[in-house]
């Protein structure tokens, strides 16, 4: 009786297992994507096509880097703009990207004691060797943005902190009685005098 319970029972689990699975079977198939590869719902692309759209975004091509090189340029310095409005006229979006790119690189400039690094309005330095003072012909100077403050004319620069400047005729010097010059990376528009 035991063997017959046994045989029954396995019978009864193994056709339930079929019933179940043949459902979950039902449910998986519902799961997979409507459309076949290759149809407009699931297209299939070429490597050819995926390799041109990874460099047109690379190199800055449709519309959403077009609005913000405009956008760039129109804040970099005025002898930039100029540059960029007069290649913008006939040529692709390759030239338009690469004059941003030289609009907001970094340039090491060195500052000499007795100098000052003038910036211009929205320019971003940041002293990298020397010790520096700010330079302002008003009570306000420069933002320190690394450290959320403000510098006023005559305080010393940290070094490594981005300094921001908003309006043109202030910049840093070297800082009185030192030897040695500065070294700033920059970028935006500046004059050294």
């Amino acid at each position: 009786m035991k063997s017959r319970y046994k045989v029954s029972f396995a019978a009864v689990l193994l056709g339930g297992g079929i019933v179940v699975g043949s459902l979950m079977n039902n449910s998986v198939n519902g799961a997979s994507s409507t459309g076949q590869p290759g149809t407009a719902d699931d297209p299939v692309v070429t490597k050819s096509y995926v390799d041109q759209k990874i460099a047109q975004a690379i190199k800055g091509g449709g519309t959403a880097s077009n609005t913000s090189s405009k956008t760039t340029s129109s804040t970099a310095p005025a002898t930039n703009t100029t540059t960029s409005n007069t290649m913008s006229s006939g040529t692709s979006n390759a030239a338009k990207s690469s004059t941003v790119e030289q609009a907001e690189a970094l340039k090491v400039v060195d500052v000499k004691p007795g100098q000052k690094l003038i910036a211009k309005a929205g320019s971003e330095f940041i002293l990298r060797n020397g010790y520096a003072v700010v330079y302002s012909m008003d009570a306000s100077g420069a933002i320190d943005i690394t450290s959320g403050t403000e510098i006023a004319h005559n305080q010393a620069v940290d070094k490594n902190h981005l300094l921001s400047f908003p309006r043109e005729g202030r910049g840093i010097q070297v800082k009185e009685g030192q030897k040695f010059g500065l070294v700033v990376m920059v970028r935006g528009g500046y004059t050294v005098q």
